[in-house]
């Protein structure tokens, strides 16, 4: 999905203005007369092009969903196999327009007025159109100088059009294929969707539909249109052939993302650079819960990213980029292959991180290992045992480093864990949590930043401190376990059979691990 603005270069300041105006028209002093006149011949040009081609335009009523109300007379194009405007919206929004102001003072031309950029509401056009390469799409047009336009577009119409016309067979829902006999053709016809092609269609539909101008004026000024990407949205579909595995998968990968996702992971699957003064979000978190449709999101800067089941057939990878700059790219619309590139390495990336996360397994021969003492000089260090609920914090902490960005300092980790598990200072001292923390570092799991006294998990130390947590709290952990399972409580309503059961298994279980570790 995109969302592409178009704006004429030389009508964006008020010397253009002036120059359209005064030099091409002949026209002043620029009043407010004179700018609203071409406002207006605008509006009665739209309103006889719908009047003389038999096509709807209203404005929408409250609470109206207008994809939903336009999708019958897409479908009516369709079924005839025709193209162009099948629906008008009008809209008051606000958009940059022009005021013509007198001068506070006297000056030595009485018809001199200050023009001056500003944001106003004002009438825009929505013409939904269903074009025969892009396929389905809006352009929206402002009402009023300088005209701006702004159009929105969704590659897989573009994909599904190819498909067609090549007689490829492929089955397609909503915005994601399912199911091809020829997947190099899907794949061919996802990568001939270039910058040069979108340009030439919006310049078709904006010569067609936005606001005219004569012979004299594009002689005298040159009024072509140049192009950006605002907002892009890219996504990897996983396509599964039951809802089992999917809601499966994606629980598990939430449960581990929420504790592995820190600032260096996701920075690291934007291709991003991570420094002290970085702008925006770098965090990721749980949303919409109470829908019954779960989304994992990760913000890096104004980067999003979101991983979600959808439809109960696939489970979708996607990032939405809201600023080119983010990833070193100028917004112009021919940078769209190399903003396709940067996005294909992005979710190879993410998808990488997900699969390493589900990829982990309890290894008991691990845990032995781990419980036994090693040398270090002359003497040696305990071994980690998974029944030391000291360590069992500490590694619950440090998986949470996400905002610790330059590593952690022992007084933070010392105050963190007293603060997460509400522990006077003499129940956990800094003796004993530097005693811990002597462990973590001989066994490799803890690594200093560089001569900075502050400390950060490992490779293996984030694997092994994960796979420590799931074990001892059953795969689950208070913070995801709670996201998705809620413990029935006595004040709500009375508990489903199977719910009380799996909790009244679960008090069994933690007692039998209290007995093994007694």
């Amino acid at each position: 999905m995109g969302y592409i603005p178009g704006y004429i270069p030389l009508l964006t300041r008020p010397a253009h203005i002036v120059h359209f105006f005064r030099d091409v028209h002949g026209i002043y002093p620029i009043t407010k007369q004179a700018l609203t006149k071409r406002t207006t011949e605008y509006q009665q040009w739209v309103e006889a092009f719908a009047r003389n081609h038999r096509i709807p335009i209203q404005w929408p009523e409250k609470g109206m969903k207008k994809e939903d109300h336009v999708r019958p007379f897409c479908a009516s194009l369709e079924r005839r196999k025709r193209f162009g405007v099948y629906f008008i919206f009008k809209s008051l929004e606000q958009g940059p327009t022009f005021r013509s102001l007198s001068p506070k003072f006297p000056t030595d031309d009485p018809d001199y007025r200050i023009l001056q950029r500003n944001r106003s509401r004002y009438t825009h056009y929505y013409f939904y159109i269903r074009d025969e390469v892009l396929g389905p799409m809006v352009m929206c047009a402002g009402s009023f100088l300088p005209f701006q336009t702004t159009y929105y577009i969704n590659g897989h119409h573009f994909i599904a059009g190819e498909l067609q016309r090549q007689g490829v067979r492929f089955r397609k829902d909503d915005n994601a294929f399912l199911w091809t006999d020829n997947p190099q053709a899907l794949q061919a016809a996802a990568d001939r969707l270039s910058a040069e092609i979108i340009g030439k269609r919006l310049d078709y539909w904006t010569l067609v539909l936005g606001p005219k101008f004569s012979n004299k004026d594009r002689a005298a000024i040159p009024l072509q249109r140049d192009y950006s990407l605002n907002q892009v949205e890219y996504c990897r579909n996983l396509i599964f052939r039951r809802n089992f595995p999917i809601h499966k998968l994606f629980e598990r990968s939430c449960e581990l993302g929420l504790f592995r996702l820190t600032a260096d992971t996701i920075i690291q699957i934007f291709g991003a650079r991570k420094h002290k003064r970085i702008r925006g979000k770098l965090h990721s978190m749980l949303e919409k819960l109470d829908h019954g449709h779960p989304v994992l999101r990760m913000y890096g800067k104004s980067l999003v990213a979101r991983m979600y089941e959808k439809f109960a057939t696939f489970l979708r990878l996607e990032i939405c980029v809201n600023r080119l700059n983010d990833l070193g790219l100028n917004k112009g619309l021919k940078n769209l292959s190399a903003l396709r590139q940067k996005l294909v390495s992005s979710t190879d990336r993410m998808a990488g991180f997900e699969a390493q996360l589900l990829n982990v397994h309890v290894d008991f021969p691990l845990f032995q290992r781990l419980a036994l003492p090693i040398p270090c000089g002359g003497a040696k260090i305990p071994g980690i045992k998974i029944q030391d609920t000291r360590m069992m914090r500490l590694m619950e902490v440090l998986l949470h480093g996400g905002t610790q960005l330059g590593g952690w300092r022992t007084v933070q980790i010392h105050e963190a864990i007293r603060t997460a598990f509400d522990l006077s200072a003499d129940a956990y001292t800094l003796t004993q949590l530097r005693y811990d923390l002597r462990k973590m570092k001989g066994h490799g799991l803890l690594e200093r930043d560089g001569k900075r006294y502050c400390y950060r998990l490992t490779d293996k130390g984030k694997r092994v401190a994960a796979m420590f947590i799931l074990f001892h709290k059953r795969v689950c952990g208070p913070l995801a376990n709670s996201l998705f399972h809620h413990r029935p409580e006595t004040v709500s309503k009375p508990p489903a059979k199977i719910e009380a059961a799996y909790h009244k298994a679960d008090v069994a279980i933690q007692n039998l691990i209290d007995l093994l570790a007694a």
